[in-house]
């Protein structure tokens, strides 16, 4: 059951193109504004690029987490789906793998954006740098799925989500741009390992916390 709705979700998406194709449009423009605006030398432009590059992919990720419910309220297909046999916390792993999904097809998309128009050399070790970013992106979808199902009957859901989320993943993207610094500084593991270590902290707790309440939350 859980591949079905997770496959629902993705073939709603790659029909429509939707989400993803505003994720990147929103996050690319960004991008070319900051490059075209301001011209830092090198090591300033190494120094501010991490903070830029997650603020962006937080942004572009509240795209595509209000829409992973919105859709389906706005359908009412939501309380259908409620209504076939299967639990509730499994609803929110779909919501939070599919969300995960766009987060990495979108970042796919703009990070070889990013670093070609900021003009930054790539890092030495890229898997360090894939390990982090897959891992951020799965703490924002844990915490992005569980308040999209939280506000989505909302009236101003879309104003409310980002207030939400932005204060709660903070010490995620304090961690994250901590982190993404020390790579491209080409730093040792050993330097940044506790930053690296809060990061799998808030993926275990909130992936942890959605799945046990997800069922109160979720009720019509």
């Amino acid at each position: 059951m859980l591949a079905v709705l997770v496959r629902k979700d993705l073939l709603i998406e790659f029909r429509s193109r939707e989400i993803l194709i505003s994720m990147i449009t929103f996050g690319a423009a960004i991008t070319l504004l900051y490059a075209f605006s301001f011209r830092p030398s090198p090591e300033s432009m190494q120094t501010f690029a991490p903070g830029l590059m997650w603020m962006v992919f937080l942004f572009v990720s509240v795209l595509a987490l209000h829409r992973s419910h919105s859709l389906e309220k706005e359908f009412d297909a939501f309380s259908m789906i409620l209504s076939a046999p299967v639990e509730r916390n499994v609803l929110f792993i779909s919501k939070y793998l599919s969300g995960f999904i766009f987060l990495v097809v979108a970042q796919m998309v703009l990070l070889p954006l990013f670093f070609l128009f900021l003009q930054l050399p790539l890092p030495a070790n890229l898997a360090q740098m894939v390990a982090v970013f897959l891992l951020v992106d799965l703490g924002i979808s844990a915490a992005g799925s569980l308040l999209s199902g939280i506000v989505m009957r909302v009236r101003v859901n879309e104003m409310l989500l980002p207030l939400m989320l932005f204060p709660m993943v903070t010490p995620l993207l304090i961690s994250a741009v901590k982190s993404t610094a020390s790579i491209m500084d080409n730093q040792p593991f050993n330097q940044w390992k506790l930053w690296f270590q809060l990061i799998v902290s808030f993926v275990i707790v909130f992936s942890l916390i959605g799945y046990l309440i997800y069922d109160y939350v979720s009720e019509e």
